[in-house]
């Protein structure tokens, strides 16, 4: 009879890296491409293109508040909301925003621009957190943030110049798709900013924000979707293409397994390890579209590219550095004692 197979706390802790990263890294590659292809990609034998942007956050979030809910229950946490149901619904505007402006810019720009543009979301981060959470940011967080401008501005504005917008004439980098991006940006930056916020003010488990998030945000896409009589249109898409209703099936569904990782990846590692796992992700985010998608790049967009991962992989290595122990003190015998590690 075969002996069971026991783990050291070493090889424990990598299978579990091991897990976080192929979790993180295949729901959110996977995402990325099913976006591109629904927003870029035409369907059917007529060459007919997806254009209701709102249905897919629709989707999106009715999914993730289902498992949410699904999850409370099983873990048997209170379902009752700890914050007023306003400070959700603020978190849901600006997350639905977030999220529309994302998909409608694929419409004028390809994923691997819209990609390099999002590492530049820490300047509203650094906006919105000096405003709502009164947070004071040193010299080393600005020049950061300046040089992954300079190479997001670098890369958005040398494009290769073959690769055509479906929904526009023309190069694709137009004004409107930019505009799309500093408004995802915005919008992204307040997000973040304001559930920090909710976290820090409320004894709140993620999963409670989660859940009340995207129930807000499902009601508020859903009457969106009524307002703008997209609903009927985008059902009848999908129902007329069965492709286009697995993608935004699997959509869905990568979308809410993504958040799973990212609250485990969070818990067991912390941000730092998190903040590395998602660098890495955009940029081979960014490869795979090329070579999906057959998206030419500039050798001023590669100069672009180098400077936002390299300026981001350096300041994750040197606040990595930072946090090491300091080395254990001597005592005159020779030996050395303990030195608890820093938090």
């Amino acid at each position: 009879m075969a002996e069971p197979v026991t783990w050291t706390p070493k090889e424990s802790k990598l299978w579990k890296v091991v897990f976080a990263v192929a979790g993180i890294m295949s729901t959110l590659v996977i995402y990325g491409v099913l976006q591109e292809k629904i927003m870029r990609v035409p369907y059917g034998v007529n060459k007919e293109y997806f254009k209701h942007s709102l249905f897919l956050v629709f989707c999106n979030r009715i999914t993730t508040s289902a498992v949410s809910a699904g999850t409370l229950i099983v873990s048997k946490k209170a379902l009752d909301p700890v914050a007023p149901i306003y400070k959700y619904c603020l978190i849901s505007i600006s997350n639905i925003l977030t999220t529309t402006c994302q998909y409608e810019a694929l419409k004028y720009v390809s994923f691997p621009v819209q990609t390099l543009a999002k590492c530049a979301k820490m300047i509203p981060v650094m906006v919105w957190g000096t405003m709502i959470m009164q947070k004071r940011y040193v010299g080393p967080d600005y020049l950061l943030a300046f040089l992954v401008t300079v190479g997001c501005s670098i890369f958005i504005l040398f494009p290769a110049g073959t690769d055509i917008s479906p929904y526009s004439r023309g190069r694709e980098n137009t004004v409107w798709g930019v505009s799309l991006m500093v408004g995802y940006l915005g919008f992204d930056g307040f997000t973040s900013t304001f559930q920090d916020k909710l976290f820090k003010g409320y004894d709140m488990e993620i999963h409670n924000q989660i859940f009340y998030t995207t129930v807000c945000s499902c009601l508020l896409s859903f009457t969106g979707l009524i307002l703008q009589g997209h609903l009927l249109p985008a059902i009848d898409f999908v129902y007329r293409h069965n492709d286009c209703f697995f993608d935004v099936a699997l959509l869905s569904a990568v979308a809410t397994a993504s958040q799973f990782f990212i609250s485990y990846t969070i818990r067991a590692f912390g941000s730092l390890t998190f903040a590395t796992i998602m660098t890495t992700r955009q940029l081979v985010s960014i490869m795979l579209s090329c070579v999906w998608f057959s998206h030419p790049l500039s050798w001023e967009q590669w100069i672009g590219a180098v400077i936002v991962f390299g300026s981001l992989y350096s300041k994750n290595l040197m606040k990595k550095a930072s946090q090491k122990p300091p080395p254990p003190e001597h005592t005159l015998d020779g030996a050395s004692s303990p030195v608890k590690a820093l938090p």
